[in-house]
């Protein structure tokens, strides 16, 4: 058995043309545009896993590398750097295009001195802290319970006051939400939306799309196509982002669009809670959502990514903690020819998924129902790499979760 539960999403159908029209196809290349101007920007991997979609009897996987990203060793930076830009060029009201790396730090200075507050399992923190440096302002950060020391130290290595809290990521939100409307001149940066809160993270939902974008032009270079995509989803910025912006580059052409599975721990499965109540309403998950997939672990849905989840994607899937380790090994000792992915306990989540999809035979009616084939082509985005070296090692070297 792979102890996988998966779930057809059945939820009755919105309107959701505002959350999906944050994902407006010309709009995000107008945020890569802004990216570019950063000297840290590049291109990141789109890695081609020839040999281990031959041994998975498959057409193709394609892993977008974010281990490279802006020197941060994740994707994170891609969402708060175009947030925060958007939040100061609202402030002094101006188009936000009219910013770019070398006059965001004047601008921010306009605002005086500006602090800006964020809840983090690492990844997020340090993206925020960076961010806030390079223009000169001031960040609070705030880790849930259990984070490593490690993530945290990266964090204050970035200028930020940072700490780890004793509550869960959720609770932590609210922590640092109260903490920011005491503080004058301040702001919170937090890439889940909730009512009221909804503008900053719709900016960094947009930011998270130019991986996505860029993953669709590399392939349209090796003249392929995805037929299935896997996103995995802690509170759905990243998730959301990716299916939003992939069902408005298909738009009408619904037949060619890729099959969408949602991948999330069994312990922080708020996505496929919600999708099994089908009513359309966010299921919470609360307590302390033990997992190795730190950056997973969260118990609420984002309100925009929600909305475009359960209108757009097709699946919903839990994986444990032994997935995702097993993932961490594979793509770090592949098979040979294959490039070698330094891929995090979030970040290989969905290739977890895909291992056991391909090749466990208690799956079978879930590869039927998902027109999966040898013809079969997958993309995926591993979206850190090793954050926490020393349990890196522990999985990758010593079998730890096997």
């Amino acid at each position: 058995m792979s102890n996988i539960k998966w779930i057809k999403n059945t939820v009755p159908k919105t309107d959701c043309s505002k959350s999906m029209s944050l994902m407006d196809i010309d709009t995000i290349s107008k945020i890569r545009d802004f990216h570019k101007s950063f000297p840290q920007y590049d291109v990141t991997p789109l890695v081609s896993l020839d040999n281990l979609a031959k041994e998975l009897n498959t057409g193709g996987i394609y892993v977008k590398d974010e281990s490279y990203r802006f020197g941060l060793n994740s994707f994170k930076a891609l969402g708060c750097t175009f947030a925060i830009a958007s939040y100061i060029a609202e402030r002094l009201n101006i188009p936000v295009w009219e910013l770019n790396y070398k006059t965001l730090p004047e601008a921010a200075a306009k605002l005086g001195e500006f602090t800006f507050f964020a809840a983090t399992d690492g990844n997020h923190g340090r993206a925020v802290a960076w961010a806030a440096r390079e223009l000169g302002q001031k960040a609070v950060i705030y880790m849930n319970k259990g984070c490593p020391e490690v993530r945290l130290e990266h964090i204050k290595k970035e200028g930020a006051e940072a700490a780890i809290s004793d509550l869960n990521y959720d609770d932590t939100i609210r922590y640092v939400t109260e903490l920011a409307a005491k503080t004058p001149n301040s702001e919170i940066v937090q890439d889940t939306a909730w009512e009221g809160y909804e503008d900053i993270p719709g900016w960094i939902m947009q930011g998270y799309a130019v991986m996505v974008l860029e993953a669709f032009e590399q392939l349209k270079a090796l003249d392929e196509k995805p037929t299935h995509m896997l996103i995995q989803a802690g509170v759905g910025a990243f998730a959301g982002a990716a299916q939003g912006y992939v069902s408005n580059l298909y738009g009408s052409d619904k037949s060619n669009e890729p099959i969408t599975f949602v991948v999330e721990p069994k312990a922080a499965d708020c996505y496929y809670r919600s999708a099994e109540k089908g009513d359309g309403s966010a299921e919470n998950v609360g307590g302390e959502m033990k997992t190795i997939m730190a950056g997973l672990a969260c118990g609420e849905p984002s309100k925009i990514s929600w909305d475009i989840m359960k209108n757009n994607s097709d699946y919903f899937v839990t994986i444990e903690d032994r997935h995702a380790a097993n993932a961490m090994r594979v793509l770090g000792a592949p098979l040979q020819g294959d490039k070698r992915i330094i891929s995090g306990e979030s970040g290989a989540s969905a290739m977890g998924f895909l291992l056991e999809l391909l090749s466990n035979d208690s799956l079978k009616e879930l590869r039927e129902k998902a027109n999966i084939t040898k013809n079969s082509k997958f993309l995926l985005f591993s979206t850190e790499g090793d954050t926490d070296p020393g349990n890196y090692r522990d999985i990758v070297w010593n079998g730890k979760y096997s």
